[in-house]
């Protein structure tokens, strides 16, 4: 992945509400296509390994995963089974997850909900000894989710991952642990969900700036609504002012092929 999202250029794409009536407009100026594109920043590959029902048995069926470039973090897809009734899906299988080498033992589940587009929650991690590494999706709505690798030997250290999550695409992340996470979003009345491998610790919560210039996050242009944050994520610092005590740790041979 060319630069690993080394971008400050503005993104291009833009909500257009008249009045508070018109949020469904909001469907019709987005892509479903992925917005990465027109943001500057390289899109996600459509191919991913996909593991089918002739490696495991069940009704989960396929799992196809999207390489992000970016060491540990995946994006992730499942087969969505739909007929007249509506839909059906796995949204989360452990074996699936052993197959790609990830051990991560999750022990607790989260639900936000947000009213109106433009919602910014981010950038949070939690300090050692309370890591967590995460499986985040979407189940109303849609964000555009960013990941920020924070673990030092990286080969993409202080580089970024974004992409959209919403209730048609079904897609996941996996963020490891040692990742800064944080989200958009992108149409009112948004919920997202995920998992998480440790308890929610306060004494342990941090985070970076969303709009850090370091960073260069291409963030969607909302305008001309404004981003909506807590008072305590107004206040966290820029990356190079943290002192970062997250390291990488290379994949083992039998965990990269598998």
């Amino acid at each position: 992945m060319d630069k690993k999202h080394k971008l400050r250029s503005s993104p291009q794409l833009r909500f257009c509400i008249p009045n508070p009536r018109a949020w469904a407009t909001v469907l019709a100026i987005r892509t479903r296509r992925g917005i990465g594109a027109r943001r500057g920043f390289k899109k996600a590959p459509q191919s991913g390994k996909r593991f089918g029902d002739s490696t495991f048995t069940g009704t989960g069926g396929p799992l196809q995963i999207i390489e992000t470039g970016i060491p540990g973090l995946l994006r992730l897809e499942p087969r969505v089974f739909r007929d007249e009734r509506g839909f059906f899906l796995e949204t989360y299988r452990r074996d699936l997850f052993a197959a790609l080498g990830v051990s991560a033992g999750f022990v607790q589940d989260n639900h936000a909900r947000s009213e109106q587009p433009g919602v910014m929650r981010g950038l949070h991690f939690q300090l050692p000894p309370a890591t967590q590494a995460k499986l985040v999706w979407v189940t109303r709505g849609a964000v555009f989710d960013v990941a920020v690798d924070l673990r030092v030997g990286s080969p993409s250290y202080g580089q970024w991952y974004g992409c959209e999550l919403s209730e048609r695409n079904f897609a996941r992340l996996f963020v490891p642990q040692g990742f800064a996470h944080g989200y958009m979003t992108l149409e009112p009345g948004t919920e997202f969900q995920y998992k998480v491998d440790a308890y929610y610790s306060p004494e342990h919560d941090a985070g970076i700036a969303w709009d850090d210039p370091d960073l260069g996050i291409a963030w969607p242009d909302i305008s001309p609504i404004l981003p909506v944050l807590s008072d305590k994520d107004r206040r966290l610092p820029r990356l190079r002012d943290f002192r970062s005590p997250f390291t990488f740790e290379p994949a083992s041979p039998a965990k990269a092929d598998a």
